[in-house]
């Protein structure tokens, strides 16, 4: 597996998103994650359609929209028409879920799942072939600069386990505390995407941020291989 990098846009200054996100793509990140909030699923607010498609044309990377929001149905087309090739809905909020999962895939965008960290695994497992990317949190979602939970870590490797014996074409990603000292362990557990953005905000060079990042999760992937 060749390890993706995506960056949360939670830690950027909020009055210079254009600017940011021109600096996320120059330090080699893969995509974007647009932390979208309503103040009612999550305790905090953050992001509408109109200000991630005012972002889109400054970048040429990929957008996903995390979409951590009470009944996601009714705004998705919003998201899409914003610029977001991922839209990632939670378990947890979505009353059909694989009625959810089918009209993002009917609107042209990969459709994602997110799991928080108290609902288990089996909560997808009926969805995995409507999935292109399984989103495992290892923070409690709302805020950015949180712990990482370590304790996910065999949820994620289940999900591994699962996606590999299916053969499926679905993405691991998590998000959450992810950072130099963290990412190896989500990596050895089994997944491909990882999501930064404190670490990858803190310090005055993005690029060497992501590619330590990066390389991190590239030797534990190749240290787990088999020789």
């Amino acid at each position: 597996m060749t390890p993706l990098l995506v960056a949360s846009v939670l830690p950027a200054d909020f009055a210079e998103l254009g600017r940011d996100v021109a600096e996320i793509e120059r330090a080699g990140v893969d995509r974007i994650q647009w932390d979208v909030m309503d103040g009612k699923f999550v305790p905090n607010l953050t992001f509408g359609p109109d200000v991630i498609a005012a972002c889109r044309d400054r970048v040429a990377i990929g957008f996903e929209a995390h979409l951590m929001v009470e009944d996601p149905d009714a705004m998705l087309p919003r998201w899409v028409d914003a610029g977001c090739e991922v839209v990632i809905v939670h378990a947890e909020a979505c009353r059909h879920l694989h009625r959810t999962l089918s009209s993002i895939r009917d609107l042209g965008a990969r459709a994602g799942v997110a799991l928080n960290p108290a609902t288990p695994l089996a909560a997808v497992l009926d969805v995995l072939d409507l999935t292109d990317l399984l989103l495992i949190m290892t923070v409690n979602p709302g805020f950015g600069g949180q712990r990482y939970l370590a304790g996910m870590e065999p949820k994620i490797a289940a999900a591994r386990a699962e996606i590999d014996r299916r053969a499926m074409p679905v993405e691991l990603e998590v998000d959450g505390g992810i950072g130099p000292e963290t990412i190896t362990g989500a990596a050895a557990a089994g997944a491909d995407v990882f999501c930064a953005g404190s670490a990858l905000f803190a310090g005055p060079s993005m690029t060497d941020r992501a590619n330590a990042l990066r390389a991190a999760a590239r030797e534990t992937n190749e240290r787990l291989v088999p020789q």
